[in-house]
C-alpha cells in the first residue's frame, strides 16, 4: 500500500451507523489497496447513540489487500480540549502522533514524529474539505486531501464521502513519512471532522 502516492478513500454506505469503515483504492486504477476500519467494541458502538463521539476514544486499523495484513493503526483516547491521535506501525511501535490545534479558524492539526519533533502542519477548509499538509515552515507541500464529487444520488441521499489523497513524490523512499501523511489524511475525516461538529471554533481540532 505504501508504495502508492495517490489514493481514493471511499466511505462505505451504512445506515444507522455507529462506526466508520473506508476502502482505500489506487486513485488511477480504482483497484482496492486496503481498508481503514474503526474497531471499537459493541458496547462502545451502542454507547455512541447516547454520548457524543467526541468524548469517547477510538481505534482505527489500516489493513492491506489481499491478505488484510495490518499496516498501521490510529488511536485516540478520551479528551476534553485538545485530542491526541497516535499512529503505530504493524509491530505496535509509535511512528508519530497528531494533535489538535488549540485555536483554528479553518480546521487543522499538527503532526509530530515519535521523537516529538513537529513533522507537518495540516490546514484547510472544512466547508470545501480541502486540506494541505506542509512542512512546519510551510515551504514544502507533503500532501493534500480533497473531497471528490461522486454523483447527485450519493451526495444528497447518503453521508458517504470520497476523498483524493495525494502524497509528494519526494517521500517515495520514506515509508514512515508516507505513513504519517496517509494517517493524517484518514484522521482528517474519520476523527477530526467529527470532533469539529461538536466543538467550539476555539477548540477546533480540524
Amino acid at each position: 500500500m505504501l508504495e502508492s502516492r495517490r489514493f481514493l478513500v471511499r466511505e462505505r454506505v451504512k445506515f444507522l451507523k455507529s462506526h466508520h469503515t473506508y476502502d482505500i483504492l489506487d486513485a488511477d486504477t480504482e483497484v482496492q489497496l486496503g481498508t481503514a476500519d474503526e474497531t471499537i467494541s459493541a458496547f462502545a458502538q451502542l454507547f455512541r447513540w447516547f454520548v457524543s463521539k467526541q468524548l469517547m476514544g477510538t481505534r482505527i486499523e489500516v489493513r492491506e489487500k489481499p491478505d488484510d495484513s495490518l499496516v498501521f493503526t490510529l488511536s485516540r483516547g478520551w479528551y476534553l480540549i485538545r485530542s491526541r491521535v497516535e499512529v503505530h506501525d504493524a509491530q505496535g511501535s509509535l511512528v508519530g502522533y497528531l494533535k489538535s490545534k488549540l485555536i483554528s479558524w479553518s480546521g487543522g492539526f499538527h503532526v509530530y514524529d515519535r521523537d516529538d519533533r513537529l513533522f507537518a502542519e495540516v490546514s484547510g477548509n472544512l466547508i470545501g474539505f480541502k486540506y494541505r499538509m506542509t512542512t512546519p515552515d510551510g515551504a514544502v507541500e507533503l500532501g493534500r486531501v480533497s473531497k471528490q464529487w461522486k454523483g447527485l444520488t450519493r451526495e444528497f441521499f447518503t453521508s458517504a464521502d470520497w476523498y483524493l489523497v495525494e502524497i509528494n513524490d519526494d517521500l517515495d523512499e520514506q515509508p514512515m513519512a508516507k505513513m504519517l501523511v496517509l494517517a493524517a489524511a484518514l484522521a482528517t475525516d474519520m476523527i477530526f471532522k467529527s470532533e469539529s461538529r461538536t466543538t467550539d471554533v476555539t477548540d477546533l481540532g480540524g
